[in-house]
Parts: structure tokens; sequence; C-alpha cells
């Protein structure tokens, strides 16, 4: 940083000195400089304030200000150029979220709606065949429709993990109510789903929270060795907030990586928050289970 510091005094020097195209170049390539070796906006004003105050202690000068703040926004542009690329990639992964919850809506509807249908037209027609069968071969009629009665079962469960209705009728809590005792009952591992939302979210902050939640608990379930998960959803002024808790083995969040070298399920549900203009904390340590915090803005 002193380093930085020394050479932004000195370009700004010169800027103040002699002015010119070349002297705002020399600030835009610093800034952009700065910015690839990791500076945030907050140390582009620290080196600005203390070379500003170096010079003023030598000439008190409204003009020499006014100069200064020349210089210092066109350090700054590269800040907000990547500022506004980040806001337009963020906006872009939003509408992409947005088409994807949507396909997923109308496969997942398709699935449920239409194999429904074909399913039970093959059932009639075993029945059917059924009833021209000796009483004898009857059975492995029997088996078949048994067999169906399992692909009908599947074919509903992947439904509903692709995209569960009850999310699109009633809201994220009954889902997320729907979607615990779906888990409890599968890996034996209670769930508490506790408090409420007093109105319907906008669709996309419902399926992100959902999807968070349906991540973490599979996280839990291969990773966590829990004896209970705790849900609870509240709202404050202008913010929605969901914690997901487990009492399970916990892991440095730092250090903690899948064999294929990604962390274990946290970018995808970073991703899917940040998109929202939320965030999402993690609090572990081994042996001292594990907290999501997530906090989104009702706007979003």
């Amino acid at each position: 940083m002193a380093n930085l510091q020394r050479e932004y005094d000195k370009a700004l020097a010169e800027h103040l000195q002699r002015g010119g195209e070349e002297a705002l170049k020399r600030a835009y390539e610093f800034g952009r400089r700065a910015l690839g070796e990791g500076s945030g906006i907050l140390d582009m004003a620290a080196l600005h304030g203390q070379a500003l105050e170096t010079r003023l202690r030598e000439k008190p000068d409204p003009e020499l200000i006014r100069r200064a703040g020349e210089f210092f926004a066109e350090a700054m542009s590269p800040f907000e150029m990547t500022h506004r690329a980040f806001g337009e990639a963020n906006a872009t992964l939003r509408r992409l979220n947005e088409a994807l919850e949507g396909e997923t809506r109308r496969i997942a509807r398709a699935l449920h709606d239409e194999s429904g249908q074909l399913l039970a037209a093959v059932h009639i027609q075993l029945q059917e065949i059924a009833c021209d069968l000796p009483v004898a071969k009857r059975g492995r009629i029997r088996d078949v429709e048994a067999l169906l009665d399992q692909i009908e079962q599947q074919v509903r469960h992947f439904s509903h993990e692709l995209r569960p209705v009850i999310l699109d009728d009633y809201g994220l809590v009954p889902a997320l109510q729907s979607l615990a005792e779906k888990f409890s009952k599968r890996f034996g591992l209670p769930v508490s789903v506790e408090g409420k939302v007093g109105h319907r979210l906008a669709a996309t902050m419902e399926a992100a929270m959902y999807r968070v939640a349906q991540e973490a608990l599979n996280n839990i379930a291969k990773h966590a060795k829990a004896s209970h998960v705790r849900i609870q959803l509240w709202e404050t002024s202008g913010e929605f907030h969901c914690r997901i808790r487990d009492d399970g083995v916990g892991f440095d969040p730092a250090t903690a990586k899948t064999r294929n070298g990604n962390t274990l399920g946290l970018l995808g549900m970073r991703e899917r928050v940040h998109v929202l203009g939320g965030t999402l904390h993690i609090e572990s340590a081994p042996q001292r289970g594990t907290e999501l915090l997530i906090l989104v803005p009702l706007e979003a």
C-alpha cells in the first residue's frame, strides 16, 4: 500500500503541475492496476485523501481541490465500469434463473400430468386384458400393474424434485414444510420449519429460497451426521431472513472441499442469494454444527 501511495502522490502532483490528457490517462491506468491488485474503492479514497491533504498543507486552494477531484474521478473510472459490468451480469443471471425456473416448472407439470394420464390409460388396458385371461394367469398382470405403480411413484417424486406444485400454489413456507417432511421420512432426520411469512414473496425469491434450503438439506444428509435440523423464517423492516441450523459434525468453511475441489454446494447457494441482492453467511466449526444465515431485501 505504501508503494501505491507514493505512486499516487507522484501522479497527482504531475497532474496538478501540468494537467492535460496524458496525466488523466495515467490516472486511469493507475486505477486499472489498483483494481487488478485487489484494491477497493475505500482504498482509493484513502490514497486520494492522504495525497490531497499533503498538497493542501503546502497550498490551500479551491482550484487545487477541483483539479485533484478530476484526477481522482479518472482513477475511479475502472471501478465504475467494473461495477456496471457486474450489475449487468447480475441482471442477466437473474433473467437466466427466471427462465430456467419457468422451464423447470413446465417440464415438471408435463411430467406429472401427461405421464399420469398415460399410466392411467395403461392400467385400464391391462384390466381389460386381464378380463380375457384365465384366472390362473391374471397374477402376471397384477405383477405388471405393481411395477407401473412403482414407476408412477418415481415419476411423481421426480416431478416434485424438479418443481413442487405446492411452491407455486401456496408459497414458500408450505413448500418448505413439505420438503422437510419428505426429507425426514427419507433420511430419518427430524427437520422443523418455524416462522411464517405474512404475504407471498416474489416468485423468484420463493424459488431461490426453496432451492437453497433443498441444497442445504442435501449437504446435511451427505456430510453433517446431524440428529436435528431447524429452519427458521422471519421478516424485519424491508428484509427477509432464513436460518438453517444443524447439530452435526460441522466443518471449517475456509478449507472445506469436496473431492472435485468445489466447496460443499455453497457456491451455487451463494449465487442464488447474490442474484437477489442478498447475503449468505456461514457459521461452522468441527463438532459444533453448521448455521446458514440468509438475508435478502424484500424489494428483490
